[in-house]
């Protein structure tokens, strides 16, 4: 694919330019170590690194074009210099009219919140299939053209990815995508340049405040989605948390609301609720869905919501509802032949790891032991390690603190931070083993027929990582191992 420069630059803000916009471009990058002959680029400021520290880079890997903030670095070169305000805004402007805007040609809905995303756009794509559309996803596990699938790295791929993957999708003949919109791609305009058909907001609770610093920054960051929103596009919230009225504040969208408690234009009840699936009431209609849990059930009328907003069947939806498959690492349950309920769950911040833990208890019977084993990721937010281990705490038998995926940081250091939230009590109950991998081995020696262990915090991840390195482990695989040993033999 190659194109004029000055078609990317259609729908750019440019300042000043230097040197010819009819230059033929063939890619475009924001990495100077991928820069290749013929490519356009974009020198953008990150949280650690500075694009336009690396600009001679991109030249001497025989960059035909730099877009930048400043000329300062590149002063004395003879290559066309584009001046922007904001190379990032800019950088998915151009990314979009490269790849022919094909968010234009397709109804795209993101979806944002601090948990429930993956789950919401997984359930969203399997209703749409199942109405009989031709559909993409864009998440956190993996990446998906109809039935083609593609590994995902980032929860929100970079502008150049998104706009690269939606192009595929509409060569494919999908009609809609379904993607998760995060708070970093938000604030760091990854999704700038894309026409939203619709946002949802699941719910916001503490994450990311590495990032973002403080929990008012957090919330303006999802915000922004909403505020950007025209006014053909739909905006759906979630009000059962008070920050769902916040989303609508400033939007120009339409709006429209979900909720099992309060009300709001979409609501639904739980009849049921058993480690087998759920019951549900949603607008008066009853369905069953294989999903557990009360947030399950937010995840169900959510995209159900959307496919009603969408003008969908009504019928034909609430059929599609009861056939929905959980996505990988979302309340995952490894079958046992020792009678075991082990489940495996992505929850790694405090309010998820509370809602898989009171969906646990509500199902039991009340008389097994609940064994949570439960880490931290490194060179993350640091707040909520002793916020983890405390609720685990609070609402397990016992609890196995171990570690996530270190990085760089030494995982004892991280359980000492995370035991640190804890109370004497507590601490009896409490145990802490580093290796992943015999923590899991130790919940399963621990417990009996009936049991529950509960694996929080990888969910669908197959690796672990030390020190920059990614080694293979699947939570799924050991729990397999050694829940049933009899099938390796």
């Amino acid at each position: 694919m190659t194109k004029t420069l000055a078609e990317i630059l259609k729908e750019v803000d440019v300042l000043k330019i230097s040197g010819s916009d009819k230059i033929l471009i063939r890619n475009i990058r924001f990495d100077s170590r991928k820069v290749e002959a013929g490519d356009l680029f974009f020198a953008v400021k990150g949280t650690t690194s500075d694009g336009h520290d690396f600009v001679l880079k991109a030249l001497e890997n025989g960059a035909s074009a730099i877009v930048c903030e400043h000329f300062q670095t590149v002063q004395e070169t003879k290559a066309t210099k584009i001046q922007v305000k904001d190379s990032a805004m800019a950088l998915g402007m151009a990314a979009s009219a490269f790849y022919g805007y094909p968010s234009y040609k397709m109804k795209v809905v993101g979806v944002t919140g601090t948990n429930g995303k993956t789950t919401s756009v997984f359930l969203l794509y399997q209703l749409y299939r199942d109405l009989g559309y031709k559909v993409g996803l864009l998440s956190t596990i993996e990446n998906r053209i109809g039935n083609e699938i593609i590994p995902s790295t980032h929860t929100t791929g970079d502008s150049v990815q998104i706009n690269k993957n939606l192009h595929d999708m509409v060569e494919a003949g999908c009609e809609y995508c379904f993607m998760e919109m995060s708070s970093h791609a938000i604030d760091q305009k990854r999704i700038c340049g894309l026409q939203i058909y619709g946002a949802v907001f699941t719910n916001i609770t503490h994450d990311h405040l590495d990032y973002h610093v403080t929990f008012d920054n957090y919330i303006k960051a999802k915000k922004q989605l909403f505020d950007e929103l025209p006014a053909e596009a739909f905006a759906l919230v979630n009000m059962d948390d008070r920050n769902g009225q916040v989303m609508l504040q400033n939007t120009k969208a339409r709006k429209f609301t979900y909720s099992l408690k309060k009300m709001s234009d979409f609501r639904a009840k739980i009849l049921e609720n058993q480690f087998e699936g759920l019951q549900l009431r949603i607008n008066d209609k009853e369905i069953w869905s294989s999903l557990v849990g009360n947030f399950n059930a937010y995840n169900l009328l959510a995209a159900g919501s959307v496919a009603f907003i969408d003008r969908q069947n009504a019928d034909e939806v609430f059929v599609a509802l009861s056939r929905l498959k959980p996505a990988d690492g979302r309340f995952q349950v490894v079958p046992s032949q020792s009678g075991i309920v082990a489940i495996v769950d992505y929850a790694h911040t405090p309010d998820a790891l509370k809602n898989v833990l009171e969906t646990i208890n509500d199902v039991r019977q009340g008389n097994e032991k609940l064994v949570t084993i439960i880490g931290a990721g490194g060179d993350r937010d640091r707040l909520k390690r002793p916020l983890l281990a405390k609720i685990a705490c609070e609402f397990s038998d016992r609890v196995i603190l171990t570690s996530d995926n270190p990085r760089s940081e030494d995982p004892e250091d991280i359980l000492n931070e995370m035991e640190a939230g804890l109370t004497h009590e507590m601490k009896r109950k409490c145990a802490k083993i580093t290796n992943r991998r015999e923590a899991i081995r130790t919940a399963c020696m621990i417990s009996v027929k009936g049991d529950i262990i509960l694996v929080a915090g990888k969910g669908h991840e197959t690796y672990q990582e030390i020190r920059g390195v990614k080694y293979h482990f699947d939570d799924r695989e050991i729990l397999d191992e050694f829940l049933n040993p009899s099938l390796k033999s």
